[in-house]
């Protein structure tokens, strides 16, 4: 069954061929590496598959879950939700945008006994991860991850390194997460709070 998150007829076909869902995953993503000061169409982009693609798709499914004893929701997030870097503070705004949205659909859905799990990790070894070198997660690892999570009924899982650092750097000073911030202000600023 193909399911375009940005098209809402799309979601409600969808809907309306799946009427026994008890378990619903929005792992659509997409990167265009659009930094935030960086080109509108990315940013739009990276929000409506990101954030509001999911967000209406756990709308439109809701009340199916509901019908079905409550089920469970899971939401594949990114350690990038509490984290951006130069490159990617279109789509770190989006994840953040959803991590915002799955505390709120906890809330939501809790009434009808529907779990919300957060799924968080780094990178992860697929098609969109191609460019980056670094350590990556093989799917497979961050499926099973997620399914005990939901077996479990946890709110939410940190399925790599990267994740549980970012994770634990929230608690701490932002120079941790972002150690530039750690420098000195620029001279001219330095000279201005001079006192006179």
């Amino acid at each position: 069954m193909r399911l375009d998150v940005t098209d809402r007829a799309s979601i409600d076909a969808a809907v309306a061929a799946a009427p026994d869902v008890t378990l619903l995953v929005n792992n659509a993503g997409v990167d265009t590496h659009t930094p935030t000061l960086g080109d509108e169409a990315g940013l739009r982009e990276e929000l409506e598959v990101n954030y509001l693609g999911p967000v209406a798709v756990s709308r439109a499914f809701a009340p199916v879950l509901a019908a079905n004893g409550g089920g469970a929701l899971v939401n594949m997030l990114s350690g990038l939700a509490w984290l951006a870097l130069p490159t990617t503070g279109g789509y770190s705004s989006a994840k953040a945008a959803m991590w915002a949205a799955t505390n709120s659909l906890r809330q939501n859905l809790l009434g009808q006994g529907t779990l919300v799990t957060a799924v968080y990790v780094g990178y992860v070894d697929t098609d969109m991860a191609a460019w980056f070198d670094g350590p990556k997660t093989a799917p497979e690892a961050v499926v099973a991850a997620a399914l005990d999570a939901v077996e479990a009924g946890e709110p939410e899982v940190l399925v790599d390194e990267f994740a549980r650092h970012v994770r634990a750097g929230l608690a701490g000073p932002l120079s941790e997460l972002y150690p530039a911030l750690t420098t000195s202000p620029a001279p001219e600023l330095r000279a201005e709070r001079q006192p006179t």
